[in-house]
């Protein structure tokens, strides 16, 4: 029970320090999950990433789970869902009660621009992170490229881009291994 708790409190911390959404979440989710705790390898949490951006819902929740179910079954789930969740309902119900009497003000709105630019930066953060453990060859560099050229010109679904990346993926680890086995 008490490593749940753990879980539980690990995630409430991610949950309720960080701001701006599931990819500013991302540097904190290395710290705690990786670095920390050693729940998960920079691997596994971006591919628990990936998959959370792919499946409903919000994708810090959907990596706790992940996360959890990973460390302990259907209970760890639960845990680290709750934890991530819980701060969230807090704050917002108190934020909700509160900001409505004071939205109008001018340092109100000051604090939500800058605070926008910090996340905007903790975000680029975790974007050069995960972009340096991706991007490793040629192929990579040129299958990032191609995608953040596609991204920005077609409006599709992320979920077709991770789909068919995967599959190119799939595709040229195949044919490195071929052309690798056929010089043996």
């Amino acid at each position: 029970m008490k490593k749940l708790w753990n879980v539980f409190f690990a995630f409430a911390k991610i949950g309720g320090f960080t701001f701006g959404g599931g990819y500013a979440m991302l540097p904190m989710l290395q710290r705690e999950v990786v670095e920390k705790n050693g729940w998960a390898t920079e691997e596994e949490l971006m591919d628990y990433y990936a998959i959370g951006q792919c499946t409903p819902g919000i994708i810090a929740v959907n990596v706790a789970t992940f996360v959890g179910t990973k460390l302990y079954g259907f209970w760890g789930a639960v845990f680290a869902t709750l934890g991530v969740v819980f701060p969230s309902i807090v704050i917002i119900t108190v934020i909700a009660a509160v900001l409505s009497n004071f939205a109008d003000l001018v340092w109100v709105q000051n604090a939500f621009a800058g605070i926008r630019v910090c996340v905007c930066v903790l975000i680029f953060n975790a974007v050069v992170k995960l972009y340096k453990g991706a991007v490793v060859d040629k192929i990579t560099l040129g299958l990032f490229l191609l995608v953040f050229l596609l991204m920005t010109l077609l409006d599709l679904s992320p979920v077709l881009f991770v789909v068919v990346c995967g599959l190119a993926g799939l595709l040229i680890r195949a044919l490195q291994q071929k052309k690798g086995g056929e010089g043996k």
